[in-house]
Formats: structure tokens, sequence, C-alpha cells
């Protein structure tokens, strides 16, 4: 089972259905999909700034954004199943359709260790992947990635979260970033074999 990271600044570009195209059609029965928050999230940035309400706030603000994303990414391509739990995943991929998580569970009632925006969309993806005992995570960007960066160089430029490469450190999957206009190079780990970046 493969984790993909779909980076919330996707939600309106044009490479967007191509993206969700290719993951129906090769991903079925092994890929599961975590959404961005993109734009939505971004507005609880700004909220937070103006009001100065806390970040426990602002995490479950942050994981309804990546929900609504999820939901219009099913819109888009419906062959791409929701699913809003981990027992959920599994029976979308036991039917042989790739999923979109809902990451409802993440919503909390106190603070814990990812309930800060040091935390991203791309720390729950590494999270889920080891949860889940994944085989693969990739992370899809649309900035460029340096391919002789390690994890921790990517975090430090702020491509990634600034301490996902500590945090990545043993695990037991490879972890792929991807240009969001490299569609044939996900095409073909989706098909064989590809390289993937140290911690």
């Amino acid at each position: 089972m493969w984790v993909v990271k779909l980076g919330g600044s996707l939600t309106a570009d044009p490479a967007l259905p191509h993206w969700l195209d290719l993951l129906a059609q090769l991903g079925g029965g092994r890929v599961t999909i975590v959404c961005g928050g993109g734009a939505l999230a971004d507005e609880v940035r700004r909220a937070q700034a103006l009001w100065q309400f806390n970040d426990l706030a602002a995490h479950n603000m942050a994981v309804l954004a990546m929900a609504q994303t999820g939901y219009q990414l099913h819109a888009m391509n419906p062959t791409l199943q929701l699913a809003a739990s981990k027992a959920e995943i599994a029976n979308v991929l036991h039917k042989g359709r790739a999923a979109i998580w809902l990451p409802f569970e993440l919503q909390r009632d106190a603070p814990d260790h990812r309930t800060h925006w040091g935390a991203t969309s791309d720390t729950i993806a590494l999270d889920l992947a080891r949860e889940l005992n994944a085989e693969r995570l990739v992370v899809v960007k649309s900035c460029a990635i340096d391919p002789l960066q390690t994890l921790a160089e990517l975090g430090a430029a702020g491509v990634l979260d600034e301490g996902f490469g500590d945090q990545a450190r043993g695990a037991a999957f490879p972890i792929e970033l991807i240009h969001k206009g490299d569609l044939p190079r996900m095409r073909s780990l989706l098909l064989g074999e590809g390289r993937h970046l140290d911690a």
C-alpha cells in the first residue's frame, strides 16, 4: 500500500485532473491519497493571525480544510473513494479502488505534539504511512525540488516541514518527492522501480 500526498497548491492547478486520473487508473487497490489544505488552510492561517486564537482551534480547522480538499478531489474523480478511517481505507483498497483519506480522526479536544503549524499535511502523510505500514510515501509538490538535497535540507529550504527529515529517519519505506509536472515519473513508479531521497 502506498500513501500519496497531493499538495494543496494543486487544488486549482490544471495538472490536478491528470494526477487524479493516473492514481485512479494505476493506484486501485494500493494508493491512499492525503490532501493538503491549500487555500482553505491558508485562510485558517489568516484568521488566526487576525484574531489570535489558539493553535488547537487552528489545527482542527486545518484538518477540516484537508477534508474539504478530499471532497473536491472525489467530486472531480468519483472513481477515487472517500475513507474517513483506517478501517475504511482498508475496505476501499480491498475493493480495488484508490482511497482519499478524510482525516477527521485527527481532530483533537486538547493540544498534542501535532496541534501546531510545524506539522503540516506532509508530516500527517508521513504519520499515516507509518500507521498503515505503507510500502512507499510519495509527496507531490508544486515548487522546485532539488534532487541532490536530502529530506532534512528540503525541510530547511521550506519545501517540506522543517522537522520532516528528522521524523522520517528510520522509516521502513522509501520516500519520493515528485514535482507536479512529472507525471511520467509517477507513472513509472507505479509500474516499476524508482529512486528515493534519504533523510
